[in-house]
């Protein structure tokens, strides 16, 4: 291969070309796009370019306004500028029917984003009747502005650069733009960087294009498309496609896909997946380098940007997503040497998964607002911070509870009120010994959860969430087509994990755990308006970890669900800053009566030092009941009906005593 060019960091796997069988695989895979809906209208292309063309000139009115507000003179209020760039697929030129239109707005430094950009250009879209849906986000890692322009979604971001005038011929390709900018502005800048970097450094764009359509629609049939929750979004798709066209630079979309698979079921991770070198760059940003950086030697799956500064696109993949990504590459291998042979079709690498039939015991996260506009941002939020669950999960175990959680949200139409649900399988990890009677019990770990998530900062009544454990034959039937549960379905071998039985529906009662042949099980609350922190009758031993002190509060309107406070502690002095902020400034609210008693001067008083509490009392309710709770047990009260103010009407209090 002497003289041959080189792409990337490594010499190709091989320079071979397409055979005859290889150019007519490649037809039907384009016919298969094709029929799969994969391309966008003539029409619709026009919209979007006319979209573009009008959030340009929004964007320039806008900075134009802003300039002349401040004063800076006749001169600079003429020169003021702003661009409109996009990113992502639309960049790509790998878009779809309905897909995101990805904006980048570049202003001059004098444009803030908080100030300017999420308050004044908010108000300005705010009032156009084109606009709708308008959802600003401004403590996102990348901050962002969702609404719909003519119908067509837009994500637009905003970044600052150091001129006083953004020219009209702006090149965002150079380095130099990044100087004196903000972090968020370079995080910004360069999605539209990185773009243009992987198409300058694949050997046929074209080829690259097509075999990403094909990546990312399986991607997406498979449940893979997901970077917030742990597996890979369109930037990680694009480089990982990217690699396998410099590795095999002759080679055609249908030789592409079938080597996509072959090379990363073979993938030693976490080695990195690099299209170029990582250059260190003249401005100090810190780059992906495990040699320096202790936290990157921690990512499971580096996929490496290629646009100063290098970083590691995929840092959200865990153990578990990592796994499942894992098995699937091995799948689509498989199915794409069936293909070569002529034994199956493209529609067989493109099956949906059977995710509920490929578990016996899953966790179901439901999700519930007080209308529509809050259940979208509160959903976004939830969604957000599964990763973490997962996480937690792994953590908790010890890696021997693998997780599988599934990206697709799911909407139960007959039913009133706003909810959507998400669902994670679980299985006990593969290949270890199995343990007579090990039991996996994650309520405590899924009350931290619950407690992480219900303090967002934009929280408002009506917001809640509820996680349950339900078996494979439990699973609601609105998840699946139509409505219609189907007809029971073998296991494979993978089903090993046992479970306790567990409810969405919200059956009560203390149930034993059903017996599976791997003698383990896994335990979580068994109704769904009752806290993960509750402890039911029978157990020796609370769920929550002894490790910490856990607060959890939420005070919900317009639903059963009214209010929980649960505290624990190991000690006599309660120092965690959840506990102390959430009981000063809220048991009195939620709880009416309750109050805390100074150990050293024996006051009773809700604004007492907690850092000397040894008691939390609840008294004088409706029904008369009386309890006093000492440090190490768990307080939970849930009000009754949803009509009743909170801390009136008690239905029960649960008391539990460390053991």
């Amino acid at each position: 291969m002497t003289g041959e060019q080189q792409y990337g960091v490594t010499n190709p796997i091989s320079m071979a070309g397409p055979t005859e069988a290889d150019l007519h695989r490649t037809r039907q895979l384009e016919e298969f796009l094709v029929s799969a809906g994969l391309y966008e209208s003539p029409e619709d292309g026009a919209l979007r370019k006319e979209v573009l063309a009008q959030i340009d000139q929004i964007a320039k009115a806008w900075v134009k306004r802003i300039t002349d507000e401040r004063g800076y003179g006749e001169q600079l209020v003429e020169e003021a500028n702003a661009k409109i760039y996009t990113f992502g697929s639309y960049r790509l030129s790998v878009h779809g029917p309905g897909a995101d239109l990805d904006t980048l707005c570049v202003g001059p430094c004098y444009v803030i984003r908080e100030e300017d950009f999420f308050g004044v250009l908010h108000d300005m879209l705010a009032e156009m009747p084109e606009v709708s849906e308008l959802h600003p986000v401004p403590d996102a890692h990348v901050p962002v502005m969702k609404f719909k322009f003519k119908g067509i979604s837009i994500d637009l971001i905003y970044a600052s650069i150091s001129l006083w005038v953004v020219p009209e011929d702006f090149d965002i390709s150079q380095e130099s733009v990044l100087c004196d900018v903000d972090e968020q502005s370079v995080t910004s800048l360069n999605g539209c960087r990185v773009a243009d970097q992987i198409l300058r450094l694949v050997p046929n764009v074209d080829h690259f294009r097509t075999t990403l359509r094909c990546m990312k629609l399986w991607a997406k049939r498979r449940g893979l498309y997901s970077n917030v929750t742990g597996f890979l979004g369109g930037v990680n798709w694009a480089l990982l496609v990217a690699r396998i066209c410099q590795l095999y630079p002759n080679a055609i979309p249908s030789m592409l896909v079938s080597r996509f698979f072959r090379v990363y079921t073979q993938w030693r991770w976490p080695n990195p997946v690099m299209l170029c070198s990582i250059e260190e760059g003249t401005l100090g940003f810190p780059v992906w380098d495990p040699r320096k950086n202790p936290r990157d030697r921690t990512h499971h799956m580096p996929i490496i940007t290629p646009a100063y500064p290098c970083m590691n696109s995929s840092y959200n993949v865990s153990t578990s997503t990592l796994r499942v990504m894992t098995e699937q590459f091995q799948t689509g291998n498989k199915i794409c040497e069936d293909i070569e042979m002529n034994k199956a079709g493209w529609d067989a690498l493109f099956e949906p998964y059977p995710f509920f039939e490929s578990y016996r015991n899953y966790l179901q996260i439901d999700i519930v607002a007080a209308d529509q506009d809050d259940l979208r941002t509160w959903k976004g939020w939830v969604e957000s911070r599964l990763r973490q669950l997962t996480l937690k999960i792994e953590r908790d175990t010890f890696g021997m509870l693998q997780c599988h959680p599934y990206p697709c949200e799911y909407n139960n139409t007959s039913s009133q009120g706003y909810h959507c649900a998400y669902f994670m399988g679980l299985q006990r990890k593969q290949g270890v010994p199995i343990q007579e009677g090990q039991q996996f019990d994650i309520r405590g770990t899924v009350e931290e959860f619950r407690h992480s998530v219900i303090m967002y900062f934009l929280w408002r009544p009506g917001m809640d969430i509820f996680v349950s454990h339900v078996r494979r034959k439990q699973i609601p039937p609105y998840v699946f087509p139509g409505g219609v549960l189907p007809s029971r379905h073998a296991r494979g071998a993978n089903q090993t994990v046992k479970a306790s039985p567990g409810s969405s529906s919200g059956n009560s009662g203390d149930e034993s755990p059903e017996q599976c042949s791997n003698k383990s099980s896994v335990k979580l609350k068994k109704r769904k308006h009752e806290t993960a922190g509750n402890i039911d009758k029978g157990d020796k031993k609370p769920a929550i970890r002894s490790n910490r002190a856990v607060a959890c509060l939420g005070a919900m309107e317009g639903s059963t669900y009214r209010g929980i406070i649960a505290v624990e502690a190991v000690s006599q002095r309660v120092t965690d800053g959840d506990v102390q902020s959430c009981l000063k400034q809220k048991v009195s609210e939620v709880l009416g009566s309750a109050r805390t008693i100074d150990r050293v001067s024996g006051k009773t008083s809700t604004e007492g030092s907690l850092g000397n509490v040894t008691a939390l009392r609840a008294e004088n309710f409706q029904n008369g009941r009386k309890h006093s709770v000492s440090l190490g047990t768990i307080l939970a009260v849930q009000a009754g009906s949803k009509n009743d103010a909170v801390g009136k009407s008690v239905r029960r209090v649960t008391l539990t005593s460390r053991a």
